[in-house]
């Protein structure tokens, strides 16, 4: 009997095609699977809270993935210093725009590297620098 595991609804496709590459290589991953509190009110109500994109169980590593602008991506490299502040026992590693396209590049994905928006004018290196 063979069991199939839908697969869940991914925010981007650069988090479907980094799940394409895990299971290529077959490393064990959950999905968003925990949120961290970053902040309460008064009341000690979360008013903020931070969800890595993957959980790496056996690396027992969170992957965060950003491609927006180099610009934007301020606020989540605010809120990944504020996560490291209140769990610094958590394993975190975030992968910026310009690191996600040479890693689908480097595997086969530059179809899926293309979505990125910007990185074909932004980003001058070849694919073996990855």
């Amino acid at each position: 009997m063979i069991v199939t595991v839908a697969r869940p609804a991914f925010s981007h496709p650069t988090e479907e095609a980094f799940a394409r590459v895990l299971d290529f290589y077959g490393i064990v991953w959950e999905y968003e699977p925990r949120s961290f509190p970053l902040e309460w009110d008064a009341q000690n109500n979360v008013t903020e809270a931070f969800a890595p994109d993957f959980y790496l169980p056996e690396q027992n590593l969170y992957v965060e993935m950003t491609t927006l602008r180099p610009k934007l991506a301020t606020y989540k490299n605010r809120r990944l210093r504020r996560m490291k502040e209140l769990y610094p026992e958590v394993n975190i590693k975030l992968f910026k725009r310009r690191e996600m396209h040479k890693l689908m590049v480097k595997f086969g994905l530059a179809k899926e590297a293309e979505r990125i928006q910007g990185t074909a004018a932004q980003l001058d290196y070849s694919a073996n620098e990855v």
